[in-house]
């Protein structure tokens, strides 16, 4: 049991910055859970990905567009494009479609 207790208190401190606490989001209103996104996420790619789908997606073509999506999502896409594309110059503000 220590030695569980040591490796759980090491885990903690190695991801102290990325330990949600959900009690403070539940106070301020905000989501604590991704239930809902997951669930929107499963659906869209479990009807591409049918056999009978005009336009299927491969498995890595999925993957890659998701990361992508969550680079837009996550406000990162800018960083990103610039940091493959350093000599096209900075990208300019595309409006978020609602």
């Amino acid at each position: 049991m220590v030695k569980a207790i040591r490796e759980f208190r090491v885990y903690i401190h190695n991801n102290q910055g990325f330990i949600q606490n959900y009690g403070e989001r539940y106070r301020c209103g905000e989501r604590i859970s991704t239930g809902f996104v997951e669930s929107a996420v499963n659906q869209i790619i479990a009807k591409r990905m049918e056999k009978k789908q005009q336009m299927r997606w491969t498995p890595k073509g999925a993957h890659l567009l998701l990361q992508v999506r969550t680079k837009v999502l996550n406000a990162e896409w800018k960083e990103t494009i610039e940091e493959w594309y350093p000599r096209a110059g900075p990208v300019e503000e595309m409006p978020m479609a609602a």
